[in-house]
Order: structure tokens, then C-alpha cells, then sequence
């Protein structure tokens, strides 16, 4: 009923995952992000350039840092999922002061994952 439902939602994953993305290079943490429209999925990948395309490479991500990391967004009050292996939702009600308070609740704990990393 929205005509700018769709276009918005991709607006707001894509500034979601720009952010996140300059956030762990910022902290010195590498990632590889991953994204199919509206869900996303930020591994924590041993070194940058490294990418996520199957469950091998999936599977040499840093659930640790990935811990500290959830544990950090959920004491700024981000619900993330517990898992290092499932995706972000990133629904339309997510709006930019949302996405803006997400990012900056990301950088202070990919921060603190750098000491896992």
C-alpha cells in the first residue's frame, strides 16, 4: 500500500550495512558482509579480502569475537541473533534514527571484539 515500501527498505539495509562495514574497518575488525536485500549477515572472517560464500568458509568465522561483539549491542539495547551463522532482518519499522543508533552501538563493540580478534 506503500509505493516506496521496497525502495526504502533497500535504502535503509543498504545505509545499515555501509555502516557496519566502515565500523569494523574503523575498529580494525574484519568482516565480510553479507546481503540479500533486507537481511544481512556480518561474519567475523580471519583477515580482509576474506569472503563468506559457502559453509566452509562460513564456518571459519570468529564466534568469539561474534559473542563479545552480540553481547556489546545487547547491553546498547540492539537485539541481534545469538548466532554468528543467522541473518539480521531489517524490517521497514527500522527507521534511519534506528539504523543511525544501530551503527553507532556497532562501532563501540566491534571495538571491543577487536580483543578477540
Amino acid at each position: 500500500q506503500r509505493p516506496d515500501f521496497y525502495p526504502t527498505l533497500e535504502q535503509r539495509a543498504s545505509k545499515l550495512a555501509a555502516g557496519l562495514e566502515d565500523a569494523a574497518k574503523s575498529a580494525g575488525v574484519p568482516i565480510a558482509l553479507n546481503r540479500v536485500g533486507s537481511m544481512l549477515t556480518p561474519f567475523f572472517v580471519p583477515s580482509d579480502n576474506d569472503v563468506v560464500k559457502n559453509y566452509e568458509q562460513a564456518t571459519r568465522s570468529n564466534t568469539k569475537a561474534y559473542g563479545v561483539f552480540f553481547h556489546r549491542m545487547l547491553d546498547a539495547g540492539i537485539y541481534l541473533p545469538p548466532s554468528q551463522y543467522e541473518a539480521w532482518f531489517v524490517s521497514y519499522a527500522h527507521d534511519d534514527a534506528a539504523i543511525e543508533q544501530t551503527i553507532a552501538a556497532a562501532r563501540e563493540a566491534f571495538a571491543a571484539a577487536r580483543t578477540a580478534v
